[in-house]
């Protein structure tokens, strides 16, 4: 029996090389017809100093991506564009939100020296809490995975960098990473030239029980796909019920539209720490319903972001793409199977 064992471990593991190291280097994904290129290993500058702690160090820059079969092709093309850009990326620590476990030996092979744990969020736990939005997507429970960070990392773990799956990053992170929050929980680029009630019903602003909750702050719309969180501090006060709080009112009387974002404003719009906007130039996957073409904020550019219903990705593959997702394809590596 125990030589029978050993063949089948031995078969097991000769078949999952096989599988992901092809001649060609094309890594198959669950997707049909498509596979991945092995990225590049990046290594430190002589000037960076390598951490040799345990990846629970507050020595490494701690990021947090979902994995997401759908957006896939987008997390990876992030990853990929922040250990590009990064002067030190043996010091970059990966945080990656799934609620498809498989994913994991696909990374990898992807990146076979990328730092990074996988932590399994069940949709069940927010799939009762959701309400309908102006888009499918934005009704997906890793989509509101954000909410419980502080629950899922380890204690240990007291700052991460939260980014959505459809941006890239063109400058060095560290940059990001070293933002002050004061005695802020969170921070993010804000936009106080946006329209704020429009993210909330009529209801909502005719209801002090509600509106009153901006009594005294001075709210801006900060988007949430790039956030700097203060893990501690969430953790001490408590702000993932809180949210819960306000999905449960929204459940029962519809106060706002679009999915897991007013929450945040709610709880946090004027109580931001602010980050330059060139870490967050969004909106360049144009409106929520039907997509267009965008042009880049004036000022400088860390961070494109293609937050709206259109996706570098799919417009690139339809043949129909827009001039900044060219940006994008730079460090796409997904391909075609023949």
């Amino acid at each position: 029996m125990l030589w029978i064992m050993r063949f089948s471990t031995f078969f097991t593991a000769t078949m999952l090389i096989i599988v992901f190291f092809s001649p060609t280097e094309a890594i198959k994904s669950s997707q049909p017809h498509f596979s991945y290129r092995k990225s590049s290993i990046f290594r430190n500058a002589p000037d960076c100093t390598t951490s040799t702690k345990t990846a629970k160090s507050d020595s490494f820059i701690h990021i947090s991506i979902t994995l997401d079969i759908e957006y896939l092709r987008g997390s990876i093309a992030a990853v990929h564009s922040i250990l590009r850009n990064s002067r030190c990326p043996e010091n970059i620590f990966f945080h990656f939100l799934v609620s498809n476990t498989n994913l994991k030996p696909l990374i990898h092979c992807i990146f076979p020296k990328l730092k990074f744990n996988v932590y399994y969020f069940n949709p069940k736990k927010v799939q009762n809490m959701i309400s309908s939005s102006i888009r499918d997507a934005l009704e997906q429970p890793l989509n509101y995975v954000r909410n419980y960070l502080a629950d899922l990392l380890e204690d240990s773990i007291h700052r991460v960098i939260y980014l959505d799956s459809d941006l890239i990053v063109i400058d060095d992170i560290f940059k990001l990473w070293k933002t002050d929050l004061g005695n802020k929980t969170i921070g993010a680029p804000e936009y106080c030239h946006a329209d704020f009630t429009a993210y909330f019903t009529a209801r909502f602003w005719s209801d002090p029980r509600f509106s009153g909750v901006f009594d005294g702050r001075n709210p801006c719309y900060f988007n949430t796909g790039v956030m700097i969180i203060d893990l501690k501090k969430w953790r001490r006060v408590g702000y993932t019920k809180r949210i819960e709080k306000w999905m449960d009112i929204q459940k029962r009387i519809r106060i706002y539209e679009l999915g897991s974002l007013p929450p945040f404003l709610l709880i946090f719009a004027g109580h931001v720490a602010p980050i330059e906007h060139r870490w967050n130039q969004h909106g360049l996957g144009g409106d929520n319903v039907k997509g267009s073409c965008r042009d880049l904020h004036a000022g400088p550019v860390s961070l494109l972001h293609w937050s709206g219903s259109g996706k570098p990705w799919t417009r690139l593959d339809s043949k129909n793409p827009c001039p900044i997702d060219f940006q994008w394809a730079q460090y796409d590596l997904y391909t075609h199977l023949r």
